[in-house]
């Protein structure tokens, strides 16, 4: 097993230069705390992050896939997808922020910290008002690995019930490209027909993947 000096172990390098200074690799390895009698604490960082492809491939494996990791057992596990709960909580808006969502960017940024990295692929809705205030997010169906079916009479009776004047439809590619399907682009031509009877606007759809997203309407496909 190597051995780090004194000045190049995550904890003393975090009190002497800061978090901020700390590698994907030195951050989880304080969250594991200990390594093994053959791997330290940052070696098992490194195969953590090695076996899920970087540190964005950690929030979508479950504790059994992350078990799989010579030195992490149920505990450590646990602890590394509990700090990483925590980050991405620090991430959300509190319920009464009523944040504004004028353009693609605000409204990923908006959604990307709860829905980026999710495994299947779940679709929903955001509810906003007349000044694209949040209203209200809804999700409304969970598909399997690549598929999400949904009807527009779901949307359309959410955004009715809370009085919505548009909303922001957004769903997941757990492949993490972004790149509307030719299936997307049918829903929301379906999407935006509907809106069109009700009186709600489709202001968006948004398809998030990881820390990326892509919009149709920045793609010139809302009309």
């Amino acid at each position: 097993m190597t051995r780090l000096g004194n000045r190049d172990r995550p904890r003393e390098k975090l009190a002497r230069l800061g978090v901020s200074a700390l590698g994907d690799n030195e951050l989880l390895a304080l969250v594991l705390g200990a390594g093994t009698s053959q791997l330290n604490a940052l070696a098992v960082a490194n195969l953590l992050l090695a076996s899920n492809g970087g540190l964005h491939g950690i929030p979508s494996a479950g504790r059994d896939e992350l078990q799989r990791v010579p030195g992490v057992g149920a505990a450590r596990a646990a602890q590394v997808l509990a700090s990483i709960e925590l980050g991405r909580r620090t991430l959300l808006h509190e319920p009464d922020e009523r944040p504004q969502l004028l353009t693609a960017r605000d409204a990923a940024v908006f959604l990307l910290p709860e829905f980026g990295a999710r495994p299947v692929e779940h679709f929903g809705v955001v509810l906003v008002d007349t000044k694209h205030r949040v209203l209200k997010t809804a999700l409304l169906t969970v598909g399997t690995l690549d598929r999400s079916v949904v009807h527009p009479r779901e949307v359309f009776r959410e955004a009715a019930a809370a009085r919505a004047a548009a909303v922001i439809l957004f769903h997941n590619h757990p492949s993490g490209d972004p790149t509307p399907s030719v299936d997307d682009e049918a829903l929301t031509r379906r999407m935006l027909a509907a809106g069109e009877i009700m009186g709600i606007e489709v202001l968006d759809h948004v398809v998030l993947a990881g820390t990326k997203y892509a919009s149709l309407r920045e793609r010139g496909q809302l009309g």
